[in-house]
């Protein structure tokens, strides 16, 4: 668990709204992959003057072809061998996710074939509406992931934790469809390349002031079918929980089925002093038991995403965090079903919590896993 759900809930700020109704019927004959069912060609995604002001389609809405070779991803985004990786990297102090990602990448040595961002379901431009033009442009030649939260965050990206809930239950009975639900479905839709998408990860922490677990089920699945009906199928659906041991009959109960989940997500650190543990635990140990229980207790027919990991620095031994990620790719050789790894590039509230790997020990150890074959992918472009 990080700090995105440590905090009490607030009144949210009120955002913007933003109009896109009858945006559905604006959005026939967009582009899509090749190995989609409908086997349609692409545009050029520029916007269309015959289109009334206020409801262009996202920018670049056509897609490429999937790849093709002996690791290329399948229809559901899974490498046939290796492994994506990713990382989610906070915006910029100029209020730009691009720059934000540039400069990561160049300080890592490589570029990422995921970029991980979070939403919530404000309604608002800022964090509200998914596929922003920075998101647009990063999935010029990357793979996104995107994270919806059932909330309306107090600040601008989620600065201090603080969240007013809609309610699963509200979700469920289909009360924000029209104003927040389908629009957003609609923008996905238009995008036309595959993203990974995320309803409410670390689920398990959330349940209660988000509602039960049946309703969280009742809430995933109305989603997921209202994707269905708008004709949304660019869309890897991600099952995220943090993987805590000790919530694992929560688990179990909170899973939407096999036929609603594409990947099961997993978010799990080495937080040492910043959660005043005496044990550090590696990247395998650290790892390893959630990855093995959600095999065993959850679905083995589906990938796992480490979809956030990291580690918390030793003050008495700084190195260990070098060695802490430069084990990773020796160690995920022999947990064949994880097929992404999105490194959480944020600290979090607290002392000795610092969870980046933006200096130091740190990022000598993350710019050496990254660059081992098992990393090489091959990326779709759009």
């Amino acid at each position: 668990m990080t700090g995105r759900h440590a905090g009490g809930s607030q009144r949210g700020i009120a955002y913007a709204a933003l109009v896109l109704a009858a945006v559905g019927a604006l959005l026939t004959g967009l582009g899509v992959w090749i190995a989609r069912s409908d086997g349609s060609g692409g545009t050029d995604g520029k916007e269309d003057s015959s289109r009334p002001a206020g409801h262009a389609l996202p920018e670049n809405a056509a897609s490429g072809k999937l790849p093709e070779g002996p690791c290329a991803p399948n229809a559901d985004l899974v490498p046939s061998c290796g492994a994506w990786w990713g990382a989610y990297v906070p915006y910029a102090a100029n209020g730009s996710l691009k720059d934000a990602v540039y400069a990561f990448e160049k300080k890592i040595g490589r570029k990422l074939d995921l970029v991980y961002n979070y939403h919530d379901m404000s309604k608002g431009k800022l964090d509200g509406e998914l596929l922003t033009a920075d998101e647009q442009e990063l999935g010029r030649d990357r793979l996104l992931m995107l994270a919806w939260e059932s909330t309306v965050w107090t600040e601008p990206h989620h600065a201090n934790w603080a969240e007013d809930q809609l309610g699963w239950k509200n979700i469920a009975s289909g009360k924000y469809d029209e104003e927040i639900i389908d629009p957003q479905a609609r923008r996905i839709k238009a995008y036309g390349k595959r993203i990974f998408f995320s309803f409410d990860q670390e689920v398990d922490f959330r349940a209660k002031e988000a509602g039960t677990p049946a309703e969280y089920v009742a809430a995933y699945r109305h989603l997921h079918g209202r994707f269905e009906e708008l004709g949304v199928d660019n869309v890897v659906w991600v099952w995220t929980v943090s993987g805590y041991l000790k919530h694992g009959e929560l688990m179990k109960q909170l899973y939407p089925g096999d036929a609603y989940v594409d990947w099961i997500g997993m978010d799990q650190y080495n937080y040492f002093l910043c959660h005043k543990s005496p044990d550090w635990l590696d990247f395998d140990r650290s790892q390893r038991p959630s990855y093995d229980w959600l095999r065993d207790n959850i679905s083995d027919r589906k990938p796992v995403m480490l979809a956030e990991f990291g580690t918390a620095p030793d003050p008495a031994d700084p190195d260990r965090q070098r060695g802490w990620y430069a084990a990773i790719p020796e160690t995920v050789r022999t947990m064949p079903q994880a097929k992404a790894l999105v490194q959480w590039n944020r600290s979090v509230p607290g002392k000795n919590c610092d969870l980046t790997v933006n200096s130091g020990p740190a990022l000598e150890g993350y710019r050496q896993a990254g660059k081992d074959k098992w990393f090489r992918q091959q990326v779709p472009p759009r």
